[in-house]
């Protein structure tokens, strides 16, 4: 097993035994469908190689990173009742599973068994709570006040995506107990990256293949939502070429304070190119 497989194999297990325990047993089966339905566990392994990179040892950082995954397949939940979108990870979304109400409901508690996770830490908490004020900002941006140039676009995805990515890697700095500008710089990365992930993401929703994507396409337009293809009339060429900009400005901040494990900070240096140049 190497060590990217390692750690997912680590949150993988500690979500299964959230799940487990969460009561009653309709509502554990139903975040279990969420949380265990698979996905690409970008923004856990990101908390676990901060955690690694500022001198601390992943397995300290398990916890936020499982919650910080909660967090996020709470969002996706609402995503797709806004969306109306009936995939999610290649199977059925949680509103088409089990209805509207229930499906609000177990968003509720992924929450909460989230913050369960994170409320051993002030710090934590403060991170994740800061980063579910941007989150929440960005979704009602994105409902009722669409924007029309890219540098609005821009302030929309750094709060709809790069908030969870920044919380994810200020997570995984907190574990570690770094000083704050090391956080800081970590938070940078993170939302840089984010912001590509999220530019990549319209991109592949105008150009991808369903199946491939393993969820439906064509999504932004349908909605009528804000995308970057169509709010700044690029091609996906150069919409890519933008996500790698942002992508190169998070290896900046990454590398502007000290690193304490080269190997874990390889890694994060590897995903900034992975999210550009991702198919799915």
């Amino acid at each position: 097993m190497d060590d990217l497989e390692r750690r997912r194999a680590l949150v993988e297990d500690r979500l299964e035994a959230v799940c487990e325990v969460v009561e009653p047993d309709t509502l554990g089966a139903r975040i279990a469908h969420v949380a265990l339905s698979g996905g690409k566990r970008v923004r856990p392994t990101v908390t676990m190689l901060a955690c690694e990179a500022a001198g601390g040892d992943s397995e300290a950082a398990v916890d936020f990173a499982v919650g910080i995954e909660l967090v996020h397949s709470a969002s996706l939940v609402v995503d797709d009742i806004i969306d109306d979108s009936a995939v999610r990870r290649g199977t059925d979304s949680a509103w088409a599973s089990f209805g509207y109400g229930p499906a609000l409901i177990t968003s509720d508690g992924l929450l909460g068994e989230a913050f369960a996770l994170f409320a051993t830490d002030e710090r934590a908490m403060e991170v994740v709570s800061e980063a579910l004020v941007e989150l929440g900002e960005g979704e009602a941006t994105e409902l009722v006040d669409h924007p029309t140039a890219e540098d609005e676009y821009m302030e929309l995805a750094r709060r709809k995506t790069g908030a969870l990515f920044r919380a994810a890697a200020e997570l995984g700095a907190v574990a570690a107990d770094a000083d704050a500008r090391t956080v800081e710089a970590f938070g940078e990365y993170a939302e840089g990256v984010g912001v590509a992930f999220q530019i990549r993401d319209d991109v592949l929703d105008a150009t991808a293949d369903a199946d491939d994507l393993g969820k439906p396409t064509g999504q932004d337009s349908a909605m009528e939502r804000p995308s970057f293809v169509e709010i700044t009339n690029l091609t996906p060429e150069e919409g890519t070429e933008r996500a790698r900009r942002k992508a190169d400005a998070a290896l900046s901040a990454l590398d502007s304070v000290e690193l304490a494990d080269e190997r874990a900070a390889g890694y994060l240096r590897d995903l900034a190119e992975f999210v550009v140049e991702r198919e799915r």
